[in-house]
């Protein structure tokens, strides 16, 4: 059995049917980003016979609890004949049900015969007509028809409904909002959007939850229950059965898919004339996104630069249909924030999971399932100082990805959490090694930027060179995110970490603070 890299594709975003086989040794590692990455993962174990299975020895076979809560579907091969009826049972599961399954392979038997014949799939793609039945559908129709001001939040279950989801909005005069893993299907083409809610959110798709009669979602299971309207009657629709009602209560739980559950439903819904509301949450949303550009900004000779500012230019200069991933924290927020989505680009993160260091590993799976696109990586320092051999693995495979690196020498998100609950951050520094010279090392391109002037020009030559590249961009560590509300116990927080930062001798944290994000 030949040996590929352990990192794919990311298959579950970007559609595309992948297999990764990996050998033990080297999973301890990664794998976790890398079953996340791929629809098929073939794990062999060479080193270990079917028989000494149970034997406690060296490099000791993974056991298949490690990965039931990572897979749909996970099973041992302990005969050669057992591989095509298993293998044909992973890959339809995987197909079936958008992600992960796991085939256990021991060395003696991924290099046996196989006597029993290949089985066919049955399937080949699986897109089935799933929507409620007309009488579920018409009690939809009744609570929208009858409310008056109507938000919908889009998930990532609305990929391939976008048509029918403006269609809904206009008849409705609804204003959109998004969760993060809905803003790359839901944003584009869309004068109904207003930006996403949740802690990486705007202030005008918070208030169009919470301000709303009706909240209808769609394919979403947005997680932040005090982020759901308390008063609204709220329809939820969803492929999954088991993800309505687990967020916040529900008046009806539709299950079916966006597009079919859309596509009968709309013929019921009255046509609404009134766009106050609607224009109301689009005008909030406008002066929100102001507020938003006014921070993404770039003062000549000024330093440490702005990441937000490091995203926008970025933004600028990415192909129409760039693969953009982030790291987990502070990357995530300005990729939310400041990347631009047209229909054909995508942004990938570990945006369910959370598991740090995804960034770069994804984009590496992404470029090798698709060479003639841009990939580009936003990477923390942190995240990537936790794979820093993969800077290798662009090498090794030659893969022209583009990484940037926002290097602001801290766990940025961990520190702003710290804040939050009025903690002094402790054990977030990081000592940093120059990232680029890193890279040159490796026979990689490497760009250090320290000054806003020189990000654009530094940028432009990475995009362009024939190769991996590594931008590593020096940003302020005070940088903060606000959400688009702040409770009481995080502003009493916020105000404890300032009093107890100068009791401990840390008043120049409190001023290049306030410098920071109010002296711009």
């Amino acid at each position: 059995m030949r040996q590929v890299p352990r990192h794919i594709s990311r298959t579950r975003s970007l559609s595309v049917p992948a297999v990764a086989v990996q050998e033990t040794s080297t999973l301890l590692t990664g794998f976790l980003i890398a079953i996340a990455a791929v629809s098929l993962f073939l794990l062999s174990q060479h080193r270990f016979r079917a028989t000494r299975w149970a034997a406690d020895t060296f490099r000791r076979p993974i056991r298949k609890n490690l990965f039931k809560d990572c897979s749909y579907y996970c099973e041992l091969v302990s005969q050669p004949e057992q591989m095509p009826r298993v293998l044909g049972i992973a890959m339809r599961t995987a197909i079936t049900k958008r992600g992960v399954a796991v085939v256990v392979i021991p060395g003696d038997v991924a290099l046996g015969e196989c006597s029993a014949p290949a089985l066919s799939l049955g399937i080949e793609d699986s897109a089935p007509v799933i929507r409620p039945s007309d009488n579920e559908l018409r009690r939809a129709a009744e609570i929208l028809n009858s409310a008056a001001n109507i938000t919908i939040l889009g998930g990532a279950g609305c990929e391939g409904a976008h048509d029918e989801l403006i269609v809904v909005a206009e008849r409705l005069k609804s204003p959109i909002v998004h969760a993060l893993r809905g803003k790359e299907f839901i944003e584009y083409d869309n004068p109904y959007d207003i930006g996403m809610t949740g802690l990486l959110g705007f202030a005008s798709g918070y208030h169009a939850m919470m301000n709303c009669h009706a909240l209808l979602m769609l394919g979403t299971d947005f997680p932040y229950q005090h982020f759901y309207p308390r008063n609204a009657k709220i329809i939820q629709v969803d492929r999954l059965g088991e993800q309505i009602g687990r967020r916040t209560p529900v008046d009806l739980g539709l299950i079916g898919n966006v597009k079919d559950t859309l596509n009968a439903l709309t013929p019921m819904l009255e046509e609404t004339t009134d766009r106050s509301y609607l224009d109301l949450c689009l005008g909030h949303y406008k002066n929100a996104r102001k507020g938003l550009d006014d921070l993404a900004v770039g003062e000549p000779g000024r330093t440490p630069i702005h990441p937000q500012y490091v995203a926008k230019i970025l933004d600028e200069l990415a192909a129409e249909d760039a693969v953009f991933t982030c790291d987990v924290g502070t990357p995530t927020i300005w990729a939310a924030r400041y990347l631009t989505m047209n229909g054909k680009r995508r942004l990938l993160g570990s945006f369910t999971h959370g598991s740090m260091a995804n960034a770069l590993p994804q984009a590496i799976g992404a470029q090798a399932a698709y060479p003639g696109r841009q990939v580009i990586s936003l990477s923390g320092d942190g995240g990537l100082a936790m794979l820093l051999g993969d800077i290798l693995t662009l090498k090794q495979l030659n893969l022209p990805v583009k990484l940037v690196v926002f290097n602001n020498s801290t766990l940025g998100f961990v520190e702003l959490e710290m804040k939050a609950a009025g903690l002094i951050d402790y054990g977030t520094n990081l000592v940093n090694p120059n990232f680029a010279k890193l890279a040159e090392s490796a026979d990689i391109l490497g760009v250090r930027v320290e000054r806003p002037e020189d990000l654009r020009p530094a940028l432009k030559r990475a995009i362009a060179h024939n190769g991996p590249a590594l931008v590593e961009v020096i940003v302020s560590r005070q940088e903060l995110s606000m959400p688009p509300t702040i409770s009481a116990e995080q502003a009493l927080g916020f105000s404890l970490y300032m009093i107890r930062a100068v009791i401990n001798g840390r008043g120049d944290e409190v001023i290049d603070l306030a410098k920071t994000n109010f002296f711009r």
